[in-house]
């Protein structure tokens, strides 16, 4: 059985019934012998009643065309080269600066809030949990089973370490908040009690140990270090709590009025960015060549973060000659992950070297350079 199409198609091949107007054959387009000198006006419209993005179009309409005529050549346009291409004689210099940053390594202290907040967190979740099963975890009778009554009995029957003297099971349950000015919630207090439980009570035979005889737990690091204690302001180690930024001392030498000064400045590693180089590789380039290859460094971005510009200084008399170039320093921000800077043989005059936090940094740059950095700087 044939289908629906296959019966149409067959049906018009067999028909011989064909008007007239389809089978005259399709008339050939006719080629213009003559050209329009003027152009319609109706096809065209002024160029107040069009949008501007059309302007140029309509131009292009309005223009009349003649027959037979010679092709007028593109326009071109010359671009003329600078007559002085030194770029000594530019009005600025511009240069690449990291801010090489260190990230802080410890949490910050917390607040007397934030201690009495999470130490009522504990509280809290303690009375809603399930009941300490002591056969659960401890075969009855066993070294480790004795331990942990005696340790019960010192917490007044309380399981958990460190929540201090609350019954989560009794009456006085709902009483699970502190007093103002109890040090029960203060993180160096618990830590003693930590410290403390974590003392063997029994012996492997099951017998007590004397308090004496004790072995006690190692302290966990305090959170100042050496550094910090003798102010050492070149290690890494220190205001572990703390950003900590890379400032760098660089000097030179000026003749004023035929006598030489040295002159020094604390600043971000910088260096002029080269001929095509882009701010992020001459920023690494520049960490490279100032604190050595001792440091595994990180480019964060390849947008600055901050900018700073000095101004040129022109003849006072004429005005129009420049006595110093005007700098324009743009600064990326970096990361350090190992190492330590060092500036033995370095290519831009550094002497000296400092890890300083957000505070510090105020103290030792000058107040136009700080004030065009500060807004990235870190909080803490």
């Amino acid at each position: 059985m044939m289908s629906a199409p296959g019966r149409g198609s067959a049906l018009l091949r067999g028909s011989y019934r064909v008007c007239t107007q389809c089978a005259r054959p399709a008339p050939r387009p006719r080629i213009a012998t003559t050209t329009r000198t003027t152009p319609r006006a109706s096809a065209v419209l002024p160029l107040a009643s069009r949008r501007y993005y059309s302007a140029e179009p309509a131009t292009a309409q309005q223009t009349p065309t003649t027959p037979e005529s010679t092709p007028t050549p593109p326009t071109t346009t010359t671009i003329t080269p600078s007559t002085d291409p030194n770029p000594e004689t530019a009005l600025y210099l511009i240069k690449s600066s990291l801010i090489l940053t260190r990230p802080p390594l410890l949490t910050r202290e917390q607040t007397p809030f934030e201690s009495a907040f999470y130490f009522y967190q504990k509280r809290l979740n303690e009375r809603l949990t399930a009941p300490f099963r002591r056969q659960f975890y401890f075969k009855q009778d066993t070294a480790a089973d004795l331990d942990f009554r005696i340790k019960l009995a010192e917490r007044h029957g309380v399981p958990a370490k460190d929540i201090g003297r609350y019954n989560p099971r009794g009456r006085m349950a709902w009483n699970d908040e502190l007093l103002t000015g109890s040090t029960t919630s203060d993180p160096a207090e618990l830590v003693n009690k930590l410290l403390a439980d974590a003392e063997v009570r029994v012996s492997e035979d099951g017998e007590p140990i004397a308090p004496e005889e004790r072995v006690p737990v190692e302290r966990p690091a305090p959170r100042r270090s050496e550094a910090d204690e003798k102010g050492d302001v070149r290690r890494l180690d220190r205001a572990m709590e703390r950003t900590l930024y890379l400032v760098v001392r660089r000097e030179w030498e000026e003749v004023v009025e035929g006598v030489k000064k040295k002159e020094a400045v604390w600043e971000f590693p910088t260096g002029l960015v080269q001929t095509q180089e882009t701010l992020h590789e001459a920023a690494a380039r520049v960490i490279t060549e100032s604190a050595g290859v001792n440091m595994n460094t990180w480019v964060v971005g390849r947008v600055p973060v901050a900018h700073h510009v000095v101004k040129p200084v022109v003849d006072e008399a004429g005005g129009t000659t420049v006595v110093d170039r005007g700098t324009k320093t743009f600064f990326l921000k970096g990361r350090i992950m190992t190492g330590q800077a060092d500036l033995a043989g370095n290519k831009h005059g550094l002497t000296d070297f400092k890890w300083l936090t957000r505070e510090e940094l105020q103290e030792v740059l000058p107040e136009e350079y700080y004030r065009s950095v500060r807004g990235m700087m870190d909080l803490r």
